[in-house]
């Protein structure tokens, strides 16, 4: 599995030096034979102890009860004789899932042979230790005011909505750094991180993780952070939306090493958050392919949103806890052998998050696209970033946060149907792009229970070619070519000449999506 990990921008006044990383994920298969050596699996649990929760925080539970979500099996914890017989067998759970019902551990051949056997394991699934992270060479002046005119910032701005009163948890790779950022001083000095932890190494304070740095991956939470909150007056840059927000940070991925699998710790930081009330979370991590035998690897058709474990945990978290998760896509949209996005971003109650060119609002290249087998829209929608997926994930946070400020009763559905039909496409989204950029002055009017303006048309068309007379003031616009409603073909920027655009069908193209950014076009060929 290849670990995505976007790639590390440099924030204009973080710091001097900034080592970036693309990295790429790890995922979970099933082992159907003992290994030849010690790694580590989620043991799979057939049934609870009939305990009442204990692990919830009275925050929490009053979320669920204004959501009208019963607490169920899924809050209750492991059952302690199963951990105690697995412990007598000499193996020593590392991460315990309430949602999974299942612990990780590492384990023997022999270990292996033994656990499997065991009456109350319901099946074994390997975590396998294959993360390879890869750097390249950044640009020395990034640009990120682009996405914040394009998702119309401003909008919120005046609106006075920052995310207060917001609960956002941040999953990541790692905090190097963020106390001393000077685009996150403002949310330092009032107290907005409540709490941090490491579950890479516990033993850690939450000092040592903002302030010891491993490897360069350590920067990737910050820059993170610093796009769903940050802000420096000194420069009159504001890179994020969510400022007055409230963090919960935890770092599950470390980077100081070529082979790890962290998906244990992934789902632990998940249930961590869900039991102290957080609605919110941003996971700018994805997993994939990379496994050490290739034989091992996710197919593609795997990503289907119900095939991995992590996938499974945030479909549970959208659908039980009541948790809105932003997961960028994935930074595969060139790789041939892939293309498509990584878990858990296949998973039908996340929020997945492309990315877009700054002057077209089409997918960039490296942006990975939806897969044609799911029944459902991926990515959800896209925003610009020139640095990965990883960065336009968080700045959509800082947009649901808004939202979620606006209007509390809001459950985590409803946030992300406004973000949906706030987006510059909806509702004629692809699997490039989703349903485009989301908008400000749609999320407004949609709270507001305002009707939105009609900017899309639905145009009939015969034949080969196509003159289509069209109203803007854009030398080229963006065209989806589609085989149906949502998978496309391929895009293209098309010329304008004298107030008309020429549209050249292809053989197999049913319909077609000419985007104006401020109107949309949807063409169907007879």
């Amino acid at each position: 599995m290849t670990r995505r990990l976007s790639v590390v921008f440099c924030l204009l006044t973080l710091f001097v030096q900034v080592l970036p990383v693309l990295a790429q994920p790890a995922q979970t298969q099933v082992v159907p034979a003992p290994p030849a050596r010690d790694l580590k699996y989620w043991v799979l649990l057939t049934d609870r102890d009939r305990v009442s929760p204990a692990a919830l925080s009275p925050t929490a539970i009053a979320q669920r009860r204004t959501q009208n979500l019963p607490l169920d099996d899924t809050d209750q914890p492991v059952s302690t004789a199963y951990l105690n017989r697995l412990k007598q067998a000499g193996v020593q759970p590392i991460c315990q899932s309430r949602w999974l019902n299942a612990v990780s551990a590492r384990l023997t051949p022999r270990q292996y042979a033994q656990v499997v056997k065991m009456p109350f394991v319901k099946g074994i699934q390997a975590i396998d230790p294959a993360i390879v992270i890869t750097s390249i060479d950044l640009p020395a002046n990034p640009q990120l005011a682009p996405v914040m005119s394009q998702i119309q910032a401003p909008d919120f701005v005046r609106a006075g909505l920052t995310g207060r009163f917001v609960n956002i948890g941040v999953i990541d790779a790692g905090f190097f750094g963020a106390d001393s950022a000077n685009a996150l001083k403002h949310v330092f000095a009032r107290g907005g991180v409540k709490r941090v932890r490491d579950y890479v190494n516990e033993k850690k304070t939450n000092n040592d993780l903002l302030r010891t740095l491993e490897s360069s991956a350590d920067f990737h939470g910050t820059e993170v952070l610093a796009a769903i909150a940050g802000s420096d007056p000194t420069e009159n840059i504001q890179f994020g939306l969510a400022t007055d927000a409230t963090f919960y940070l935890a770092r599950t991925d470390q980077g100081n090493r070529e082979y790890r699998g962290e998906e244990d710790n992934w789902v632990a930081a998940m249930e961590w958050m869900d039991s102290l009330g957080v609605r919110l979370i941003n996971t700018s991590l994805g997993y994939a392919k990379g496994m050490s035998n290739p034989k091992d690897n996710y197919e593609p058709g795997q990503m289907d949103g119900h095939t991995s474990l992590i996938s499974k945990a945030a479909q549970i978290a959208a659908d039980k806890k009541g948790i809105l998760i932003i997961v960028s896509a994935g930074n595969e949209g060139e790789d041939r052998s892939w293309r498509i996005i990584s878990t858990p971003a296949d998973a039908q109650g996340v929020l997945a998050i492309g990315a877009t060119n700054a002057r077209l609002w089409n997918r960039i290249g490296y942006s990975s696209i939806g897969p044609e087998n799911l029944a459902y829209l991926k990515p959800n929608v896209s925003c610009f970033s020139l640095y990965g997926t990883s960065l336009s994930a968080p700045v959509i946070t800082g947009f649901a946060a808004c939202i979620m400020q606006a209007n509390p009763k809001l459950t985590n559905k409803e946030v992300m149907a406004i973000i949906e039909k706030s987006a510059h496409l909806y509702p004629y989204g692809n699997n490039y792009v989703g349903y485009g950029v989301p908008q400000a002055s749609r999320a407004l009017a949609l709270l507001r229970n305002q009707e939105l303006p009609a900017v899309p048309r639905v145009v009939q068309a015969t034949g080969k070619t196509m003159t289509l007379p069209i109203s803007t003031s854009e030398v080229a616009v963006s065209v989806f070519h589609k085989k149906d409603a949502t998978h496309v073909l391929q895009q293209e920027a098309v010329k304008v000449s004298n107030g008309k655009l020429i549209l050249r069908r292809a053989s197999d193209e049913k319909q077609t999506t000419v985007d104006m950014k401020k109107e949309v076009i949807e063409v169907i060929w007879e």
